[in-house]
């Protein structure tokens, strides 16, 4: 199992690096360039310009292991399944890049298109899993041996799960290797967990992980600060998507919302800021609100920048904190 990883990783990231560059001037031609956000730091003014929509080469990356082995393996329908679920919101992202690179400015698909779109296909996915009867699949929701069974509610929740897990990776993608490091930790820890976990019958599920990595490493191969290339909603939304559907398969999706502290703490980050912006704006008036804020500015990785620290310093605190969510996740299920 552990060999399938690391095929996997090896396969996914030779062909991100391979075909990186010619990807990169592709997506230059079509003039995919990134339109920096007004209420990004100041700092990102440089950034304007920057090729974006390389969540491609994350996704080519997962794409030739993958296929091999459904190709090898027919029986892997829910393999096909999951890749489709990837792509379905990588297409998602990608139209949205597309209409930003269009228009000029940073403006793509309307939030509650995006939303809506997020919620079919990850409502189609669920059907299918429970529809299908797909071996290993059960309703039961625990961590080490705290199990309970969710019945009907389950398949509610993980609509919500995916939904919410694309969107937490989105915002997650704000630094130069952030959102890519931080992911390819989580598939190699759900790999990892699939390959010797009994609660899965997904055999192909650390194959899939070791991809999924993969594609990240060879996509950070330009990624890293300075950045040649960002993955835009391409690459976020997907990522969130096939790593929710990982959890979910492999029955881990209660330690995934440990092993993931760094896109829910994104994501809170900006729900806390926001709720409270809008109470105090009730009852202060909107100067109080502007300058009483909970967080410099949010998401929580744009926090530390407005607070001095350097972006390298940043991301490469945020990866050594995912590793650390999954290790001691990983200690708290063995103590169990």
């Amino acid at each position: 199992m552990t060999g399938s990883i690391a095929a996997g990783f090896v396969a996914a990231c030779g062909v991100g690096i391979a075909f990186g560059m010619p990807v990169i001037r592709a997506l230059k031609r079509l003039g995919a360039s990134q339109s920096i956000s007004i209420d990004a730091p100041a700092a990102h003014s440089a950034k304007q310009g920057t090729t974006t929509m390389g969540g491609l080469l994350i996704l080519l990356g997962l794409l030739f292991p993958a296929l091999a082995d459904v190709a090898l393996n027919p029986a892997h329908l829910t393999e096909l399944a999951l890749l489709g679920l990837t792509l379905a919101f990588g297409l998602i992202g990608f139209l949205d890049d597309l209409l930003i690179a269009r228009h000029g400015k940073n403006l793509g698909l309307k939030a509650r298109h995006k939303l809506a779109f997020q919620f079919l296909f990850a409502g189609v996915f669920v059907w299918w899993l429970a529809a299908a009867g797909v071996q290993g699949r059960t309703t039961m929701l625990g961590i080490g041996s705290y199990w309970a069974d969710l019945g009907v509610w389950y398949y509610a929740l993980g609509v919500l799960f995916i939904v919410g897990m694309s969107n937490a990776i989105n915002l997650t993608d704000g630094l130069d290797g952030l959102a890519g490091g931080v992911s390819m930790l989580l598939a190699l820890a759900l790999a990892g967990t699939a390959a010797v976990s009994p609660a899965t019958a997904q055999g192909w599920l650390p194959l899939f992980g070791g991809a999924l990595a993969g594609g990240c490493a060879g996509f950070l191969w330009f990624n890293v600060h300075p950045a040649q290339v960002f993955m835009g909603d391409t690459g976020s939304l997907a990522l969130g998507a096939a790593l929710a559907g990982m959890a979910m398969l492999g029955k881990t999706e209660v330690a995934f919302q440990l092993y993931a502290l760094v896109p829910w703490a994104a994501t809170f980050s900006v729900i806390i800021q926001v709720v409270v912006f809008k109470a105090r704006r009730r009852r202060h008036g909107l100067e109080y609100a502007k300058a009483n804020r909970v967080f410099r500015r949010t998401p929580l990785h744009h926090h530390y920048e407005e607070c001095g620290l350097r972006e390298t310093k940043i991301v490469g605190r945020f990866w050594l904190a995912t590793a650390l969510a999954i290790a001691g996740t990983l200690a708290l299920i063995a103590g169990r």
